[in-house]
C-alpha cells in the first residue's frame, strides 16, 4: 500500500486494533498486555499501543516459535 505525502501510517493503534493487526481476539490482546508482552500506554481514556511495539512483539513472537 503506498502512501502519499497527505497520509502517514498510524503511530499507535487502540487495543481492538491491535488484536485485528496480530489477527487474536481482545481479550488475549489484554492478557498479553497484563503479562508485559505488548507495552500500551494510556491518552486521556484510551488504552494505545505504538505500531513499532506490534511489530517488535510480532518479530519475537515469530523467533520463538521457530524454535
Amino acid at each position: 500500500m503506498e502512501q502519499t505525502p497527505q497520509q502517514m501510517a498510524p503511530l499507535s493503534v487502540s487495543v481492538e486494533e491491535s488484536a485485528r493487526i496480530l489477527g487474536i481476539s481482545r481479550s488475549a490482546t489484554y492478557e498479553l498486555i497484563a503479562q508485559g508482552e505488548i507495552k500500551t500506554f494510556k491518552i486521556g481514556r484510551r488504552r494505545l499501543a505504538l505500531a513499532s511495539e506490534l511489530k517488535v512483539f510480532i518479530e519475537r513472537a515469530a523467533k520463538a516459535g521457530a524454535r
